[in-house]
């Protein structure tokens, strides 16, 4: 039975590679379950990779970024690496919600808010697209931060839409109150006031950045959402006469910054730029895809790409989804792969899996490839970056989920429904570990033979390629495989 190598990817062949080859060339088990290739299971090229460095050219005009998972993958990082080729870098969706940690060639750590990840190429031009929700004394503080550890950020640097929706203190105020009338039954937000202020654009009495140019009109329409506050929730408690005056300041600051950016996007691009679209948080936590209700505010996924910055779908090219070698979860909501115990707690602390925005300790579970192929349709993944690698490298036996069962009968993807997806029975696949120090790894070659073969069996079981392959937090630990778009 033939498996056909899907062109239109980064990474293609155009031969069919029979069923039986496939392990062979990878020197792993001798078969694959039937379920995972079929007569109309499409797969990238799994050869042997040609290795590149992590500085190659990135030949795609338009690339995109996106989570995989529940976030926390480590976006950032890649963004932070191919930043330093792209003349623009833009954000999508999302608010102050998405923690971004990325680390420069000396090692200092920057832990990115609403500033694209892309700001430390001096060279580049940000974005904040008018799918982002922006709260602004919280982008001015995280520009005043970035301003002391040497990284100028001002409007010859950072654009923001002025379609952008604004979020005020009474949106964190809401979202606190909101969570405390669900008695027992929380979202577990971060309370930064995301969910709101997108419900107070679906309503359609937002306020966006470029209402700020008519300071009358502002604060008009700044007293109507207070007033809606206040007569929705009970101990609603909102200066919006303070918040008025102080926005006077703001707007003085921020004005220079505001700009049309959706035709900026649009003739930057017909002019040749170079354009990197990074994602916040992830598919499993997009409002449509996700664990709905325990999701995100927005779409994490391809398609707020499109509508968070106004940019044609055929515009993009490489898609990368980020995908850690584990998964995390932070907040409430189901998590089929969870680990308890001792081991959730080795590798929450292997991994420094706390929140960049909360603090708060992730959840921790085995890789879900479910999950993993359910994103991957979703967002038409063209690559993979698999981060932190090296966590697990003190395993002797790693499992990788492989199959959600319910009621006896095999899912073919992940179930909507919350009671279906918090009963299933998870199907795990168990692989030897490597149990020696990765972290230094920079080519293929370098990797232990079962940290190969974990990768392998992630590609051959999703069908797209691991092109980076993150052995540690810094810029440089990075493994990088052959892609149609690496020259």
């Amino acid at each position: 039975m033939a498996a056909v190598m899907q062109l239109g990817g980064c990474s293609q062949l155009t031969q069919q590679v029979g069923r039986s080859q496939l392990p062979a060339a990878r020197g792993l088990p001798c078969s694959i379950p039937r379920r995972h290739i079929g007569s109309r299971r499409q797969l990238r090229s799994l050869r042997t990779p040609t290795v590149c460095s992590a500085s190659g050219q990135l030949n795609a005009q338009v690339a995109v970024v996106l989570g995989s998972q529940w976030g926390d993958e480590g976006k950032g990082k890649l963004v932070d690496i191919l930043a330093q080729q792209y003349d623009i870098i833009a954000r999508a969706q999302g608010g102050a919600n998405a923690g971004h940690t990325i680390y420069d060639l000396e090692g200092n750590k920057y832990k990115l808010h609403l500033v694209p990840s892309g700001i430390l190429n001096k060279e580049a031009q940000c974005v904040i697209g008018n799918g982002v929700v922006v709260h602004l004394p919280g982008l001015f503080e995280e520009i005043e931060t970035l301003a002391g550890q040497g990284v100028t950020v001002d409007a010859s640097r950072l654009k923001l839409s002025d379609r952008a929706h604004l979020l005020f203190d009474l949106h964190k105020e809401i979202d606190g109150l909101r969570e405390a009338e669900l008695a027992g039954k929380q979202i577990g937000t971060t309370k930064r006031g995301i969910g709101p202020a997108y419900a107070s654009k679906a309503t359609r009495n937002g306020i966006r950045a470029g209402d700020l140019r008519d300071p009358e009109a502002f604060a008009a329409k700044l007293r109507v959402l207070a007033k809606d506050g206040a007569e929705r929730f009970e101990g609603f408690a909102y200066d919006v006469e303070a918040d008025i005056e102080a926005y006077k300041g703001i707007a003085e600051r921020v004005l220079p910054m505001i700009t049309d950016t959706v035709e900026y996007i649009n003739t930057s691009f017909e002019s040749g730029a170079r354009i990197l679209i990074e994602g916040a948080n992830a598919t499993m936590l997009d409002l449509d895809f996700g664990t709905y209700p325990y999701v995100t505010s927005s779409n994490p996924s391809i398609g707020g790409v499109i509508a968070g910055l106004g940019i044609a779908p055929q515009k993009l090219q490489c898609v990368v989804g980020v995908v850690k070698a584990y998964t995390t979860r932070v907040g409430e909501g189901p998590y089929p792969t969870e680990i308890h115990g001792d081991l959730a707690e080795e590798l929450r602390e292997e991994g420094a899996e706390y929140g960049t925005t909360t603090g708060r300790p992730r959840r921790i579970g085995w890789l879900d490839i479910p999950a993993l192929k359910y994103a991957t349709r979703i967002n038409g993944f063209t690559d993979l970056n698999l981060t932190k690698l090296d966590v697990l490298s003190k395993l002797e036996t790693i499992r990788v989920a492989t199959s959600y069962t319910f009621n006896g009968k095999v899912l073919e993807s992940v179930p909507s429904d919350l009671p279906t997806l918090s009963a299933v029975e998870v199907g795990y696949e168990d692989l030897p570990g490597w149990q020696s120090d990765i972290s230094g790894a920079r080519t293929w070659d370098d990797l232990p033979e079962n940290a190969q073969k974990y990768i392998r069996r992630i590609e051959e079981l999703v069908g797209v390629q691991c092109t980076w392959i993150g052995v540690g937090p810094g810029r440089e630990a990075m493994v990088v495989q052959d892609s149609k778009w690496i020259q």
